[in-house]
């Protein structure tokens, strides 16, 4: 091989100019490498390996380097890289462990030049010296790193990285001697090219694999990295240790990593899966990309910039078989779409408010904020020049405190510490939800869960201790009921003239099997008379008329649709007959809707004989003095029945904000409601109320929720992001296998001090001494002594 002359690196005299265009390919491309001078792009992959030329309005196809009619797996790249000095010079890094070299000068068809057999196992990067003609730098999967120089037939260096794999290896721009290596175990490498035997700086830069690095052209202490925990990270090497500077959250896993030319806190990245884009990303605001090119439809395998000094031009690969030059006026920018607002409430009801400084300055009327010790800290940026508006960016932080009395969450505390989700039966649950819910001054959700109970309970077994219910028909009666007028809201077409119905001292009774309420006047003294406690439907959670009607018009709405369902389950019209006794001559039929119900008779003070003669009994009528001593609904009435309005019951406390009653009802009546209700929703409202628990710190109730419910995506919550290590009691050895049994002592790993059997269950042991057993059998002992039951003399306590 000739001697390769030493070309310096110089700007051309010719601009670069372009569009944005593309080329299909012949095949997915794996990584693109762009010459010296910016003309000509090589394109690498599985199945392709070719050379085009860019032109002002398109790809033009130069060379084929896949030549012969059985190409071998040399052609089958995983990268390519252009030499930045000579410009006939390629290098690849084959799949099947080959390092080629390509001179491009070669007069035949054969462009391959020199062959580097040494790794065993697929290379995944080639890298040449920045300024050294004849020094090739590759890392395999192998673990090991090797320089050649291209005057020789095998490599002058090997690199041990003590690792499984090595994903990419680069050269610094401005140090001669160091290079930079990522691995798979999370690792980056510094290495100096004059000792091979031992790297001289290693740290941890990422959780899980490192794809990809690149140095700063400018910065020669700064190191950006990729890696499978989807984050760009920037490192400072000048400092004695690696020193994480800068850090941007991108949504998939990173790829590629290239800085932006002339830009010092640019830097380019492409996603390895999932994410089709290409970002460039200011690194002074990582939360949002500063622009975005979304012209692939697979995922994107290579980026470079088209010259190291200019900006506006980048050249990117893809599987889905095309080749892009973007030109960065064309790209997206994402903060034009975002929204220059935020709004959050705190967890003590405070609300924090940002936006433009603009805007805040704009009102005048507004006070500062004097919050005591809970202010917040407001951060305030002066504008600069244009170019710079992106990274400091003009805002201010409002906060705006509200009184802790009238938003105080106790309540929320004492429910979710108090309400019984299983363990006992349905009635009794939703007997003591009740009683919790009046007792905490929420009388609308305590007559919630009575009316849960009555609708799925099941009538032939209904049994309760309350004071209130008896057990005539196995039912509950309900006696001296007094149903007041309701509000004007209900409709005063809907009411009957209180004067008529008051003078009336009838009772009216059910009579079984007849479809009529007919007068009973042997128990008027019993009902209108009785100074005995008066017996309701609503068990336990009694209220009082007043209570009962001094609800708000929407929370009435909802309580009458309920009580409606209960009282007209069936299919029988109900009415009011005019006399108590059998008139001697008959009796004309009126129309099911009288006419006083039609007409406005605000102004009469009674209803005439001959408005109405037969009364029929609504949901939204008043009446008074009702005795029912028969079941309100038919015993066979199935539980289904309540299924909709039960639904839409949970829907209406989930928009209201009261998750807390959703997910609980949810998890009371279990298969009864669950099936009506479909999956997303009750994960979104299991998701928002375990949020609530963690934000109170309610660990326990959060956990007794998520094993309690049924989402598969809800109950693995609590087993995610939990690792459990168990060192052996004899050897204090991890224990690398599942089991009881150590496998380097052989010995049990987990025996009570006790019983001295192996404790499969709850484990509890002294942090003094380390032995433990059985939490009944320790507790049990530690009753009657002080000392451990091993026998060591250590004074154990439990607490």
């Amino acid at each position: 091989m000739e001697k390769m002359s030493r070309v310096t690196t110089a700007l051309s005299s010719n601009t670069i100019s372009g569009r944005t265009m593309f080329c299909h390919l012949d095949a997915p491309a794996n990584a693109i490498s762009v010459c010296r001078d910016a003309t000509q792009v090589v394109v690498a992959g599985r199945n392709i390996f070719k050379i085009y030329a860019l032109e002002e309005e398109q790809f033009v196809e130069k060379l084929n380097l896949r030549v012969g009619r059985k190409p071998s797996l040399n052609f089958s790249c995983a990268d390519v890289m252009w030499h930045q000095m000579e410009e006939n010079l390629l290098a690849t890094a084959a799949t099947n462990g080959a390092v080629v070299t390509w001179n491009l000068g070669k007069p035949s068809r054969n462009k391959q030049d020199q062959l580097f057999t040494e790794h065993k196992r697929t290379v995944n990067k080639v890298c040449f010296h920045p300024t050294e003609a004849n020094m090739l730098l590759s890392g395999s999967q192998d673990g090991f790193m090797k320089c050649f120089d291209l005057r020789k037939k095998e490599s002058v260096s090997t690199f041990s990285g003590q690792s499984e794999s090595v994903r990419d290896v680069q050269f610094s721009m401005k140090d001669y001697f160091t290079f930079a290596a990522s691995f798979e175990n999370g690792n980056v490498q510094l290495w100096d090219i004059r000792r091979p035997d031992r790297y001289e700086r290693m740290f941890t830069a990422h959780t899980g694999p490192v794809f990809c690095c690149d140095w700063h052209p400018e910065d020669r202490g700064w190191l950006a990295t990729g890696g499978r925990d989807k984050m760009v990270k920037v490192w400072d090497m000048t400092t004695n240790r690696a020193k994480e500077i800068f850090c941007v959250q991108t949504i998939a896993s990173v790829a590629r990593v290239k800085w932006r030319p002339e830009k010092k806190y640019h830097v380019a990245t492409c996603s390895m899966m999932v994410d089709h884009n290409i970002y460039v990303w200011d690194i002074r605001r990582p939360f949002i990309p500063f622009a975005t090119f979304e012209e692939h439809k697979d995922v994107t395998t290579g980026i470079v910039w088209r010259h190291q000094h200019d900006p506006d031009f980048l050249l990117s690969g893809s599987k889905d078989s095309t080749i892009y030059q973007h030109m960065f006026k064309d790209a997206t920018r994402p903060v034009d779409k975002a929204n220059p607002e935020g709004l959050c409430f705190g967890l003590m009801g405070d609300l924090a408010f940002a936006a433009k400084e603009s805007l805040i300055n704009s009102d005048t009327s507004r006070k500062p904020y004097s919050g005591g010790d809970r202010r917040y800290t407001s951060f305030f940026f002066k504008k600069s020049d244009q170019t710079e508006q992106f990274a400091h960016v003009s805002s201010a932080l409002s906060v705006f405190e509200t009184n802790l009395d009238s938003n105080r969450m106790d309540w929320f505390v004492k429910t979710a510490e108090l309400y019984l989700l299983c363990g006992k039966p349905f009635a009794e649950l939703c007997d003591h939800n009740a009683r919790v819910a009046r007792e905490l001054k929420r009388p609308q959700v305590s007559t919630t869960w009575t009316m849960l109970r009555i609708m799925f309970s099941d009538p032939a077994n209904f049994t309760t201790s309350g004071p209130g219910l008896t057990k005539l028909g196995s039912l509950p009666l309900m006696n001296s009921f007094s149903m007041k007028e309701m509000g004007s809201g209900m409709g005063t077409e809907s009411r009957l003239e209180r004067s008529k119905v008051d003078s009336r001292q009838d009772n009216i009774h059910l009579e079984p099997g007849n479809s009529h309420i007919t007068n009973n006047n042997e128990e008027n003294e019993e009902t209108e008379g009785s100074e005995g406690q008066a017996e309701y439907m609503f068990g336990d959670a009694e209220l009082d008329d007043d209570d009962l009607y001094t609800m708000e018009h929407d929370n009435q709405a909802a309580f009458f649709c309920l009580l409606s369902l209960l009282l007209f389950a069936t299919e029988e019209e109900y009415t009011l007959p005019q006399e108590a006794f059998p008139l001697r001559h008959e009796i004309v039929d009126n129309p099911s809707v009288p006419e006083h119900l039609q007409q406005d008779k605000a102004d009469s003070p009674h209803v005439s004989g001959s408005e109405a003669e037969v009364t029929c009994l609504t949901p939204i009528e008043s009446f008074s003095l009702i005795s029912i001593s028969q079941p309100l609904y038919s015993p066979h009435l199935p539980a289904s029945f309540f299924c909709p309005i039960v639904r839409e019951m949970l829907s209406y406390y989930a928009e209201q904000g009261d998750v807390q009653m959703a997910v609980s009802v949810l998890i009371v009546l279990g298969d009864r409601i669950r099936k009506e209700i479909d999956d997303l929703t009750q994960e979104h409202w299991y998701m928002s109320y375990i949020d609530l628990l963690q934000r109170f710190e309610l660990w326990n109730v959060s956990n007794e929720v998520i094993k309690l419910s049924t989402c598969s995506a809800i109950t693995c919550l609590n087993q995610t992001s939990t690792t459990l290590h168990i060192n052996c009691t004899n050897c204090k050895r991890p224990m690398s296998k599942k089991g009881w049994i150590c496998d380097r002592c052989h010995q049990c790993a987990s025996i009570c001090a006790v019983c001295h059997h192996v404790v499969k269950g709850l484990f509890v042991w002294c942090q003094g001494c380390s032995h433990g057993g059985h939490l009944e059998h320790m507790m049990n002992w530690l009753r009657s002594s002080m000392y451990c039951p091993a026998g060591c003399g250590h004074l154990c306590e439990y607490t």
